[in-house]
């Protein structure tokens, strides 16, 4: 997912983390240089709706413009949720 609109600098990284941990969900979020948000993330189908659908909105402080998703098949890389700093 690339996540647009004020999203950095908001906590929305951490708050991403501790939103896929609570569903279940694996992978990771890093910030982009253009000012968006990267997440990859892997999970089952009613926790992935919950997930992108909070990510749609994000944290109170945040203000999402656009969400874009990328529907990609699980590959099972993950075994949580991380914040990188290599975006």
């Amino acid at each position: 997912m690339i996540v647009t609109g004020r999203v950095q600098g908001v906590n929305y990284r951490g708050s991403t983390r501790v939103k896929a941990m609570s569903l279940g969900i694996v992978g990771w979020v890093r910030n982009k240089t253009d000012g968006s948000v990267e997440i990859l993330a892997e999970g089952d189908k009613f926790s992935m709706s919950a997930f992108i659908a909070w990510c749609e909105r994000g944290p109170s402080w945040a203000s999402v413009e656009e969400l874009k998703a990328t529907d990609e098949t699980p590959k099972g890389e993950f075994a949580g949720f991380a914040v990188r700093r290599d975006g």
